[in-house]
């Protein structure tokens, strides 16, 4: 059911243009927005602390991931830094998704004039079938609305599918600025070029255009609150030879990254978190982004073991360590802290963030940063 705050929140918003779909793109709208709703109610005036909450995708367990809302949602819940998924589009500009690939996180299926922009071809490697943003402009994509990704676990999130715009790096940098202003705190960004390589092939370089956006916007310095990530490593060192902004390497569990791949090379993420490849990724980068069980592994029965030493290795070579993602459903927390079987409740996730934060990490991502913030800030 439908909160009477919530439907309070949502009325409010549609008032102020018309509709709750008229909110999509306007960047005091979805302040307004946010402000109604159940969690936002962080105090203002709060400098950022260590350990960073970064909040992944937005509030994306509250909000459809990479929308207006769940940014301005997530500043609100007291995020000191929002994360959006940069791609490209046809005419060159930066949006926020998840994935090129348009077909799980908007409506496009339900515009039959974009059915013949369906096709497949191989991304990262691996072939697909969708809608891909370097097939729009960012005028056609501003006709298509963002639906919930994962509905089988957040189905209370479908409520807001069709509502909200995508939106452009610019956007969120504008919201991020004016929430600095009503919040009187910094708020960083920490934006991800997602399939760089891929996207160098189709003549859409990434770097440049990120970096200009960001320069205009005051972004151009080690002390920029902002954090450039990337799973691949030749993006970074481009990256790290054109700007003294900060940057992140992230890491997976298995295989190697993408451009490595691509290079024919044989550095595999297993070898860059050695101490040696730790002290190879600090000659371009400040931090790495591990995925979580990289820091404490899961046995198999799928609870947590002993921590290893990837914090203390990273840390050795001044590395800053940001694992993702957290996230508070019974389906991605490990089994002894589930509550019950449904895999759409929430589970223990309190004594998970503070297992993982023991560990020393000086960041994290998650999906539901208001939990962190109040296990952080707790006395």
């Amino acid at each position: 059911m439908m909160s009477n705050l919530l439907r309070t929140g949502l009325l409010c918003a549609g008032l102020l243009l018309g509709s709750t779909q008229a909110l999509a793109g306007n960047v005091q709208s979805a302040i307004d927005w946010a402000q109604q709703q159940p969690g936002a109610k962080h105090a203002a005036g709060k400098g950022t602390r260590s350990p960073l909450v970064i909040a992944h995708r937005g509030a994306s367990g509250y909000v459809p991931e990479h929308t207006l809302a769940a940014y301005a949602l997530a500043v609100l819940q007291g995020a000191d830094y929002i994360e959006p998924d940069l791609v490209m589009t046809r005419d060159g500009q930066l949006v926020a998704r998840h994935d090129n690939e348009l077909g799980l996180t908007t409506d496009v299926a339900q515009h039959p004039e974009f059915a013949s922009r369906k096709r497949t071809q191989t991304v990262d490697g691996v072939s697909l079938e969708g809608w891909f943003s370097e097939d729009f402009t960012l005028a056609e994509l501003k006709t298509l609305r963002a639906i919930e990704r994962i509905p089988q676990v957040r189905p209370a999130n479908t409520r807001f599918d069709g509502q909200f715009e995508i939106p452009t790096l610019q956007e969120i940098i504008d919201l991020v600025k004016s929430l600095q202003l009503s919040q009187q705190r910094v708020i960083g960004l920490y934006p991800e070029t997602k399939h760089p390589t891929h996207f160098q092939q189709l003549g859409l370089a990434m770097e440049k255009p990120l970096l200009a956006v960001l320069k205009r916007n005051g972004y151009a310095s080690a002390k920029a609150p902002v954090y450039i990530q990337s799973f691949e490593v030749q993006n970074l060192k481009t990256l790290s030879r054109m700007t003294s902004i900060r940057l992140i390497q992230l890491l997976w569990t298995e295989g190697q990254p993408y451009d490595q791949q691509a290079l024919g090379t044989d550095l595999s993420y297993a070898q860059m978190i050695t101490p040696k490849g730790l002290q190879a990724i600090a000659r371009y980068a400040d931090g790495i982004g591990p995925e979580k069980g990289m820091i404490i592994p899961r046995d198999a029965a799928g609870n947590l073991t002993t921590p290893t030493s990837l914090v203390r290795d990273a840390h050795a070579a001044k590395l800053k360590v940001h694992p993702y993602t957290f996230r508070a459903e019974n389906a991605f927390l490990p089994t002894s802290l589930r509550s019950g079987n449904d895999p759409t409740e929430r589970g223990d996730i309190d004594t998970e963030l503070r297992t993982f934060l023991a560990t020393g990490i000086d960041g994290l991502f998650i999906d539901q940063p208001d939990i962190a913030v109040r296990l952080r800030d707790k006395p």
